[in-house]
């Protein structure tokens, strides 16, 4: 088993998840067969009870981990398909610790950092890599060098590194050389800093990652392999795409990164072939046609906050030759201004997940705009069940229906919370979580839009479709294309008198992929692109 890890020097949001998937990328093209792990030193235990305007999104596994928003850049750049063995928190680290603490587990001894944390952080990292058939584990350790959450975590691969031998393991340290325009130069110190700090731990980083806005001069490569003690050929540069992040595999590769990597750890394996990665990148690059995409949410100053939904809509546009003009969109705005000023371009309308009451009703009148106006329109999770809740008000006329998340004493709640869900106390890890079967309705648009009767999609929700009122929608002309395997659950809903009116229970977005895009991103994309034609 061979082993890199990732760590991050300068300062915060370098791009090190980004580093580490691209890195994955060009090892799976050579051949290996990799996973990739992400350590948060945090003390929450999962980032599922954390503010999107703090962490971004709550990126869902297959079995319903609320995991780093880094492991949906790592499912999206390669094949893996992670489960909560591939992400650790402090949090965690600390709750299995106490618990073997207090079942007697250290046998009377005085329980300590080193060695009974380093550890338990050693024994995730090896529980990733041995969870399958993997020749390689891309470990990244989440925060920045010198932060003192992050010293355990340091430490623990520090020592693994010592224990699996030279050839085994590595340490590739993202940092920042920053142009300073008043000097007119880059300026390698807060690199030589970071690896400073580094050292006095005990690691020596074999590759340096440097993340920089200008070109890396001949001389800063120099300096920085003489100061940090790194070949100069370990000096890769990284910097600022133009335009995707789906170019970062390629200038990557440009760069040899992976072939340093390779030689590391002492392997003999073909050059990558990325053609399908580039085939896709073209197309992203050089589209035949532009469409616009409002997407309606809360949190839309945070870029952070619908990344997986902005990337499958990237994704489905290149299946469809379509480059996406993503205009984000305000619900509080649309409460105060209205949705014909915000909207009335747009054709295509998406409205993501989200949780409280804030913004809720400008979602409402978005899914009005789009049904009223027959623009394609996709719900997502909160994103369905607003729409049934507009439907129920304006189509049905249950004038106060709502959902009982926003109204509790609502005298229609056509989105009630899960039977299960009602005497639940604890928030965290306690929502309807992770992959589960979908039944899909023959006929219908979604049913054509999988090509399949059945998918298995993630959830992350308390709240789901009052089956109270599922024949009066129905004869109205919303109906149900996809239901839970035991066919109780409302996972699809449809307008029968549109182009593409769909809202869903899951989260499609966590299943999109480069090559792969969603079927109904993809759907929903094509019937925008007929929409603008009109």
């Amino acid at each position: 088993m061979k082993y890199v890890f990732v760590t991050g020097g300068v300062v915060s949001s370098l791009g090190k998840g980004l580093t580490a998937a691209a890195l994955g990328t060009l090892l799976e093209h050579r051949g290996l067969k990799i996973t990739l792990q992400k350590l948060d030193p945090y003390l929450n235990v999962d980032p599922g009870t954390m503010n999107p305007y703090q962490h971004g999104e709550v990126y869902v596994l297959e079995d319903g981990a609320e995991t780093d928003l880094d492991l949906g850049h790592y499912e999206r750049f390669t094949s893996v398909k992670l489960t909560r063995k591939n992400n650790a928190t402090t949090g965690q680290i600390y709750e299995s610790v106490i618990h073997k603490e207090r079942r007697g587990d250290y046998l009377g001894k005085t329980v300590q950092v080193i060695p009974h944390v380093t550890e338990e952080i050693k024994e995730r990292i090896r529980a990733a890599a041995t969870a399958g058939d993997y020749d390689l584990l891309i470990t990244e350790i989440g925060g920045t060098t010198g932060d003192i959450e992050g010293l355990p975590f340091l430490e623990a691969v520090r020592q693994l590194a010592l224990e699996v031998g030279p050839g085994n393991a590595l340490f590739l340290h993202v940092t920042l050389v920053p142009y300073l325009r008043a000097a007119g130069e880059l300026k390698s110190k807060p690199t030589q800093q970071s690896v400073a700090k580094l050292r006095e731990i005990g690691i020596q980083p074999n590759i340096l990652v440097c993340r920089s806005e200008w070109p890396l001069t001949p001389d800063v490569r120099q300096k920085l392999a003489l100061y940090c003690s790194v070949p100069l050929e370990a000096v890769v540069e990284e910097l600022d795409l133009e335009h995707s992040i789906y170019e970062l595999p390629l200038l990557l590769q440009k760069e040899r990164l992976d072939e340093l990597v390779v030689r590391s750890l002492r392997l003999s394996l073909p050059p990558a072939d990325l053609r399908d990665w580039e085939a896709f990148l073209q197309r992203i690059l050089a589209p035949k046609y532009r469409v616009r995409i409002a997407m309606v949410g809360k949190y839309i100053e945070h870029h952070d906050a619908y990344k997986s939904v902005s990337e499958a809509l990237v994704h489905a546009g290149a299946s469809v030759h379509a480059g996406i003009d993503l205009l984000s969109v305000d619900a509080e705005e649309v409460e105060k201004r209205g949705p014909e000023e915000l909207l009335g371009k747009a054709q295509g309308i998406i409205v993501p997940g989200g949780f409280g009451h804030r913004g809720v009703q400008g979602k409402i009148e978005a899914a009005r705009f789009a049904r009223e106006r027959k623009i394609p329109y996709l719900g997502l999770c909160l994103g369905m069940q607003i729409a049934a809740v507009e439907f129920a008000r304006h189509v049905l006329g249950l004038a106060e229906a709502h959902s009982t998340e926003f109204r509790p004493d609502t005298p229609d709640p056509v989105i009630c919370l899960l039977e299960e869900q009602r005497h639940t106390v604890q928030k965290g890890a306690s929502m309807r979580l992770g992959s589960s079967q979908c039944h899909l309705v023959p006929g219908t648009k979604s049913q054509a839009a999988y090509r399949a009767l059945s998918a298995r999609e993630r959830h992350r929700h308390r709240y789901e479709f009052n089956n109270a009122y599922r024949e009066a929608f129905e004869r109205a002309g919303f109906l149900v294309a996809g239901t839970s395997e035991d066919t109780k659950l409302v996972e699809l809903l449809e307008l029968v008198d549109h182009p593409w009116f769909i809202g869903c229970q899951f989260h499609p977005e966590f299943h999109s992929r480069p090559n792969a895009p969603h079927p109904l991103f993809a759907g929903f994309l094509r019937e925008a692109l007929r929409h603008s034609a009109q």
